[in-house]
């Protein structure tokens, strides 16, 4: 036997001496896979008789105690993986210089502490590739200056300080495709190159560090580019244009200024650009004006003018795009519900405004799930015929089983060690009253924000209870009349439902008390009445969801239900097809009605009885047209 991998679904939770021992005994192996096995226990000590393994691969086990010396007599091992093993101890880099033929190195994860001699690098071996995550590193290893075969080098989520060594890229400069220094304390590089000195990188990844000064410029190889989360400052060069490789753009969270350069929408290779968070301004360049692979597009939490480029309708790959929190000034752009992969739309708090008209098809928006027009100038009604074409929101997919909705860069690596860029999507939106961020959504979340604009007219209850799959719906801070309708009860996966400050009169309809997921629900400052429905979720909302309603009774309000109850006075002041006539119900009409009809018939004898059937007929036909309008309100 040359080889044998574990089978990670097959086995339980093990104990080293029980289960594994055996293999000790195939002295012949080159390989040994046993990931995610879920060993517990010491490390294998029969692994030191496997004296011809060439490639050893334990992540993802449980054991207890450090790595044993005998690991380091296996004289073949070109391949070793202890990552995520729960190892623990101190762990000289001298050590693995008895490992002359090994290549890949692979400790992230565990509980290590790695210490390097100063004079280790001649004699370390010629890696390709070095993964050290997590491994409580606070400087680059020594080593490093004498590696010269490296492509792939990942010291993530350590607490390595200060500035890249220019020794470090020395030895690597013609080698190294990866490279991640994410999540250290790094404040810049040695002499700050203008261009990064790698002439064939092809991912660097340095977000979530301190580093500042200007943007250091990739060289042509590079895919992608990630300095999110850092303080570089000043604007983008135009050489960033002639990156014709470059698939994801990430410099986020940064404090980067000026315009954007009128060239950087028209490669034909970007996948991802994600400016978000940074202080850029003046117009949004034409994006997608000719080819292109666009899939998100973040321009969010800048000072960007203007209007809304029509370029983008030809971003017909785009899934992501978020225009939210800057100056725009514009209509609804209608011409985007033709981008067949829209998934996420965020135009929040702009300069939005005017009314939305109705689509130029029946299928406008054809996979979106998450809308965000929240704080803008919309007005008009509620745009009823896009509600009913969001296919997306009617019905849960089942049959994807994603996690988290992603963004996910076509792949075209150029070698083995290259790597991708995976991106989440990070929204922030107004759900359960409080504002949220997601630095990874949800991929069943179904979200619609209308908050804080003008809208103004009956919320189409037809359509808005076909939504089934909605998860947050925000309509606060607008003018909508009429009644709450009782076909929100259809949502069933709702969580959120805020409908405050509005003009919605009537009753609270009972049967919303059956959303057994339903978190958060505000009603505050309408012009309803009635009791508030019991029972279920609705026994855990507090007084501020109902406060400005001075009509509503019941818990948790001080004011109690007193069963004459009569609506507010206004109610007869209403144009008999309002809506808010209708609410009148038979309880409070009947009884008026019969007593009438018995003093009218009274009086009607007592005048004559030549008049009888004359009055009966009179009095009959006065008082049906209100009698339809009551058994109409009651319908509804």
């Amino acid at each position: 036997m040359s080889s044998f991998e574990g089978f990670p679904n097959n086995f339980s939770t093990c104990q080293v001496t029980d289960s594994w021992s055996w293999v000790g005994k195939l002295t012949k192996l080159y390989t040994l896979g046993l990931e995610n096995t879920r060993i517990k226990g010491e490390f294998l000590s029969f692994v030191a008789n496997l004296t011809r393994l060439s490639a050893l691969s334990l992540m993802g086990n449980n054991f207890q105690g450090e790595i044993p010396g005998s690991l380091f007599q296996l004289k073949n091992l070109e391949y070793l993986d202890l990552s995520s093993s729960n190892l623990s101890g101190f762990v000289e880099f001298d050590q693995f210089s008895k490992l002359k033929k090994l290549k890949v190195l692979r400790l992230s994860d565990n509980k290590l502490s790695l210490q390097s001699k100063p004079n280790l690098g001649a004699t370390f071996p010629q890696l390709e590739v070095l993964e050290l995550i997590s491994c409580n590193l606070t400087k680059f290893p020594e080593f490093l200056k004498n590696q010269y075969e490296l492509s792939f080098l990942d010291l993530r989520n350590n607490s390595i300080h200060g500035r890249i060594p220019k020794w470090v890229w020395n030895a690597t400069r013609e080698t190294l495709f990866t490279l991640h220094l994410a999540h250290n304390f790094l404040t810049g590089f040695d002499q700050n190159p203008i261009i990064l000195p790698w002439q064939n990188l092809d991912f660097v990844d340095l977000q979530s560090n301190m580093l500042h000064g200007s943007l250091p410029i990739p060289p042509q190889s590079i895919r992608n580019y990630v300095v999110r989360d850092n303080n570089y400052s000043g604007d983008i060069s135009r050489s960033f244009c002639n990156l014709n490789n470059l698939q994801a753009l990430d410099l986020s969270n940064n404090s980067l200024s000026g315009m954007l350069p009128k060239c950087l929408g028209n490669s034909s290779s970007l996948e991802i650009l994600d400016l978000h968070h940074n202080s850029f301004h003046g117009s949004i360049p034409q994006i997608c004006p000719g080819k292109n692979s666009l899939k998100m597009v973040d321009l969010s939490y800048n000072q960007l003018q203007g209007k809304v480029p029509r370029s983008m309708a030809n971003c017909t790959h785009l899934e992501f795009l978020s225009l939210g929190n800057n100056q725009l000034s514009d209509i609804f752009p209608s011409w985007l519900g033709a981008l067949p992969a829209l998934q996420y739309l965020s135009l929040r708090s702009n300069g939005f405004h005017g009314m939305i008209g109705k689509p130029a098809t029946n299928h406008e928006f054809p996979k979106l799930c998450i809308i965000d027009l929240s704080n803008n100038g919309f007005s008009g009604k509620l745009p009823s015929n896009y509600l009913d074409n969001w296919n997306s929101m009617k019905f849960v997919d089942d049959e994807n089983h994603q996690i988290y909705f992603r963004v996910s860069p076509t792949s075209k690596r150029s070698n083995t060690y290259a790597d991708s860029y995976d991106v989440p999507y990070s929204i922030t939106t107004t759900a359960k009253g409080v504002e949220l961020k997601y630095d990874a959504t949800p991929y069943q979340l179904r979200l619609i924000d209308f908050s804080s604009n003008r809208f103004e007219g009956e919320i189409p209850a037809g359509i808005i209870g076909n939504l089934r799959a909605l998860h947050s719906l925000n309509l606060s801070n607008n003018a909508l009349t009429g009644q709450i309708p009782s076909s929100l009860g259809n949502l069933t996966a709702l969580e959120s439902l805020d409908l405050s400050q509005n003009q919605l009169s009537g009753r609270i309809p009972g049967n919303l008390a059956q959303l057994n997921f339903l978190a958060y629900f505000n009603v505050s400052h309408n012009h309803l009445w009635g009791p508030i429905p019991l029972g279920q979720q609705f026994g855990t909302f507090l007084e501020d969801s109902y406060q400005g309603n001075s009509g509503l009774c019941g818990k948790p309000l001080s004011k109690k239900c007193d069963s004459s109850i009569s609506p507010p006075p206004s109610i007869f002041e209403e144009d008999e097809d309002s809506g808010f006539q209708i609410a009148l119900d038979w309880y409070v009409v009947l009884p008026g009605v019969v007593s009438g009809l018995i003093v009218g018939v009274v009086a009607g004898n007592f005048w004559t009885s030549k008049n009888h059937e004359w009055f009966l007929e009179k009095f009959s036909r006065k008082r049906q047209p209100r009698g339809t309008r009551g058994r109409r309100g009651h319908r509804n």
